[in-house]
């Protein structure tokens, strides 16, 4: 059920967001570990989360609504799983296939909606399941980067490293968004941008605490690397901050599978920067891609109408 028109702006400008932090992100996770790389977007994102949740808090006076006792539950599961599924993907980048890895991690859309229905009871538009069937093959052929992979092709490669993690990287950034949102859920009230920050805040310090402390007792070394990048790190901080709170507010206001078919935009403007900023050439089978992506997203939006 969609509780507020907010969704779908928030959602379009953390597709955007993540897109850039990613970028960022990469030159981190060059000099450090998963882990570490994990850690540097929660730790460097606590101030900022603060800041975005007094600042709205100043703009919008309100008192601290209720919260359920189970909220701190969904918290901790939401961002563990989130732990969970970037290493995931980062362990999924490091085999040699990462146009596998990269692919299969794209069938959160369909995971998060099954999901979705068996655990929240959420159900959708005929229209917005096929949007997430196109969103889905869309992003698989970006995925591809120009290369030749049929359909046989990536069923083939399910025995491989990389689309294992790739697939499991998928289904724990659904239960990510299942966990938030039920966290969201937790919040009483009928301010859900409030709820949001709320959760990104708590959420955000628990997986600070939990990657933190993985860290310091298996990878003592590490610590003293993610501090030193406090120039680079501080940029990912900020972004993730700013982009989870787009995506919290999305889940907070609208259904997990249709928040997460519309942010796939993030492809597009991933494909846009490399056009348009680095000069890259875009082959015909991505701009395929790239068109299948929109159509997903439109079919979505006309679901949920």
């Amino acid at each position: 059920m969609i509780t507020s028109p907010i969704w779908l702006p928030a959602t379009l400008i953390a597709g955007a967001v993540q897109a850039w932090r990613t970028a960022i992100q990469r030159r981190v996770s060059h000099s450090l570990s998963i882990n570490a790389a994990g850690l540097v977007r929660y730790l460097y994102g606590i101030p900022f989360t603060l800041l975005l949740l007094g600042g709205y808090a100043l703009l919008v006076p309100a008192s601290l609504p209720a919260i359920a006792p189970t909220f701190l539950l969904f918290c901790v599961g939401g961002g563990l799983a989130q732990i969970v599924a970037t290493n995931l993907l980062i362990a999924a980048f490091k085999h040699r296939n990462f146009v596998v890895g990269t692919a299969y991690s794209k069938t959160e859309a369909v995971q998060g909606a099954i999901l979705s229905f068996l655990l929240l009871g959420e159900r959708l538009h005929p229209l917005a399941w096929a949007g997430i069937g196109c969103g889905v093959t869309g992003v698989m052929l970006l995925s591809a980067g120009g290369k030749r992979m049929g359909p046989g092709d990536f069923l083939r490669a399910l025995g491989q490293p990389a689309a294992k993690a790739g697939m499991a990287s998928g289904l724990f950034f659904a239960l990510t968004a299942i966990g938030i949102r039920r966290a969201t859920q937790a919040v009483g009230g009928d301010d859900r941008i409030l709820a949001a920050l709320l959760v990104l805040v708590a959420t955000v310090l628990v997986q600070t605490l939990m990657q933190g402390a993985w860290l310091m007792a298996r990878e003592p070394g590490e610590m003293r690397r993610v501090l030193a990048s406090w120039r680079v790190s501080g940029q990912v901080g900020l972004l993730s901050a700013l982009g989870s709170a787009c995506w919290f507010a999305g889940f907070a206001t609208a259904p997990v599978a249709l928040v997460r078919i519309v942010g796939q935009v993030e492809v597009a403007f991933t494909m846009a920067f490399g056009h348009f900023y680095l000069k890259e050439r875009m082959r015909g089978s991505e701009a395929a891609g790239l068109l299948l992506v929109v159509v997903g997203v439109a079919l979505a939006l006309m679901g949920a109408l």
